[in-house]
Parts: structure tokens; C-alpha cells; sequence
């Protein structure tokens, strides 16, 4: 397989689209050269692999240890809503500096 067609069936996700959007920004001659070389595409779609799974395994171990208890979503949805909100806001932060931001 050609190195431009890495994966052309997946999709590219949000981490992915970040991850771009920070090498043409923030990382222009790393950019160019995986462009050059043509391996952006397969470094885009790593990215965006690992960090889905990141995120999913970090948001199981974050419930793991700080349970919400599932009547809280029937009995105060506004408060369970809060919670996972903020718990999604901080993995997401991780995700973004391990996987992002490098």
C-alpha cells in the first residue's frame, strides 16, 4: 500500500483534525516534511487511534475510581451531568497533552 493511502477507509476524528490543525500551526517544518514524505496521513490516523483509546480507557478508570451513581442520573440529572462533564473535561486535557500538544 502507497504510503498517501494509509487506511483511505478511516474516517478521521476529532484528535485527528487537532493534531493537524497543531502541526500546521505550531510545527510547520515537521508538518512540510511528513507531507513531503508522505506519511501525514498515517501519522494523522495513529494519532487519532491512540487517542480514542486513551480517552476511553482513562474515562473507564476515572468512573472506576470516582463512581456516580446511576439514580443520581434519574433524581438529579443536572448534578450527574455536571460530574461526567467534568470528568470527560479532564481526560480530555490529558489526551490533548500526550497526544496533541507534543
Amino acid at each position: 500500500m502507497e504510503k498517501e493511502d494509509y487506511e483511505n477507509d478511516y474516517s478521521i476524528g476529532k484528535y485527528g483534525y487537532l493534531r493537524l490543525e497543531y502541526l500546521k500551526n505550531h510545527k510547520k517544518a515537521e508538518y512540510i516534511i511528513m507531507f513531503m514524505n508522505k506519511t501525514l496521513r498515517k501519522h494523522i490516523v495513529e494519532t487519532d487511534k491512540q487517542a480514542k483509546r486513551k480517552f476511553n480507557l482513562l474515562m473507564k478508570q476515572m468512573l472506576e475510581k470516582n463512581p456516580i451513581d446511576e439514580n443520581l442520573k434519574n433524581t438529579d440529572p443536572l448534578i450527574w451531568t455536571g460530574l461526567m462533564n467534568n470528568y470527560k473535561h479532564t481526560v480530555e486535557e490529558i489526551v490533548l497533552q500526550e497526544f496533541i500538544f507534543v
